[in-house]
């Protein structure tokens, strides 16, 4: 579809840019579904977010911002308001532009991951799951998960008071359900899901010791790019089931395009 002047613009707010492929999946569905629209990568520092999220209040044809790595929970707090699981949370992945220059936020990340998931054919119910991180992607995931019949959660981080945050903040959404935190060790688990950025640079350490895996294990994760992450090419090789980081998005990116170009949202 031709860019115009009637074109309304979304951002893709990231830092650092070069690793985002949300654009070659979104941008094709939005020409399927007729929307005149386009997304743009904003490669946008830490310490540059709150400027350049006052300066987008004020871009009238902006339709909105998609968030990922590392913006997610300050995004959540730039927001005038929040929806669904971003309110519960406190973290958001998308949020729409309203005409008075607010922004109302929304995660899908969770739903698209475990959408991801379950489309490519892997049945969560009873499955003990390993969570590792408790940043804005991965506490997106957790709530998702909870909402399936899965047999336990536990959530591992670098920081383990984190994970232990996260997992109080969860067993009082989810009272009665196994939620713990644990260490980085696969041992006994039917779904190990990377829910950190580790995997992004060539020279970063594997999230979890790949000896720990049992052949059969579904790993996943949420880093795309690269489309074969350390972790997934170490998984492979024990013999795991693996799960690329590619389907989180796929799985919601009707989600996002609805929210940010419907007249409802959803």
């Amino acid at each position: 579809m031709p860019i115009s002047g009637k074109t309304r613009v979304v951002v893709h707010l990231t830092y650092p840019a070069k690793h985002l492929r949300t654009p070659e999946f979104f941008n094709p569905l939005l020409e399927r579904l007729g929307y005149d629209g386009v997304l743009v990568p904003w490669e946008v520092s830490p310490a540059n977010l709150a400027t350049a999220w006052e300066g987008l209040r004020g871009i009238e044809n902006l339709a909105g911002v998609i968030v990922t790595v590392p913006h997610k929970l300050e995004v959540a707090k730039l927001c005038d308001e929040l929806q669904g699981t971003a309110r519960l949370l406190k973290v958001c992945n998308v949020a729409k532009r309203l005409p008075d220059g607010r922004f109302s936020g929304r995660m899908f990340d969770g739903d698209g991951f475990v959408g991801g998931l379950k489309k490519q054919g892997h049945d969560l119910t009873d499955k003990r799951v390993l969570l590792l991180g408790a940043g804005g992607a991965a506490t997106g995931i957790a709530h998702a998960l909870l909402a399936e019949a899965i047999q336990e959660l536990v959530i591992s981080n670098r920081t383990p008071a984190k994970a232990e945050a996260l997992t109080r903040e969860l067993r009082q959404m989810f009272p009665g359900r196994q939620i713990n935190a644990g260490p980085a060790d696969a041992t006994g688990f039917d779904v190990v899901i990377n829910g950190t950025a580790l995997g992004l640079k060539p020279e970063d350490p594997l999230p979890l010791p790949v000896e720990t895996l049992a052949p059969g294990t579904v790993v996943g994760e949420v880093v795309m790019n690269p489309d074969i992450t350390p972790l997934l090419s170490a998984a492979a090789e024990r013999g795991c089931v693996i799960h690329k980081g590619a389907h989180m998005i796929t799985g919601q990116i009707d989600l996002l395009a609805e929210f940010l170009f419907s007249k409802t949202g959803v």
